[in-house]
């Protein structure tokens, strides 16, 4: 039986492990170099959890997936991220372990963000992802997510913007 709750602070590395894990399989030589700092901060999730939500998929005491929900603060607070609006929950780097796929983890870690993001008072979930990750694009279509305005870095790498109205 698979549960899905908030991560403790001891399993901050395990669940960070996973999640870059999950990552790592869709980069290539020829990204640019801070893809592989992209995989260090995702791995580093004791950062980001005192101002976001760490949702993680548990199974006899093994962490099989983990996300990042900002409900009321941002992985980052820089000039690239613009702040929260009030009626917006965003989802950050979803990830499963490969060996764990397939079996709704993903989905039912996306169920308890619906859930939270409610219980918030939540209107609406956002969330990117790119252009490689196909499976991530099929799961938040079929979940009900619409496509949003894109977000294009300097360096012309694209993340693919979704977003789902919840009343």
């Amino acid at each position: 039986m698979i549960e899905v709750r908030e991560a403790e602070p001891s399993e901050f590395a395990e669940a960070g492990r996973v999640t870059a894990d999950a990552y790592r399989e869709f980069t290539r030589g020829d990204d640019p170099s801070d893809w592989s700092e992209y995989l260090e901060r995702i791995a580093d999730v004791e950062a980001r959890a005192d101002r976001t939500t760490i949702l993680v998929a548990v199974e006899d005491g093994r962490i099989l997936g983990s996300l990042t929900l900002e409900l009321e603060g941002r992985v980052r607070e820089d000039h690239e991220h613009e702040a929260l609006a009030p009626d917006e929950a965003h989802v950050r780097m979803l990830g499963v372990d490969p060996g764990a796929r397939r079996r709704g983890i993903a989905r039912a870690l996306m169920v308890e963000v619906e859930s939270r993001a409610l219980a918030a008072g939540k209107t609406r979930i956002t969330l990117h992802t790119t252009q490689r990750m196909r499976a991530a694009q099929r799961l938040y279509e079929g979940s009900g997510f619409e496509r949003a305005p894109d977000l294009v870095f300097p360096d012309g790498f694209v993340l693919l913007g979704y977003t789902k109205q919840l009343v």
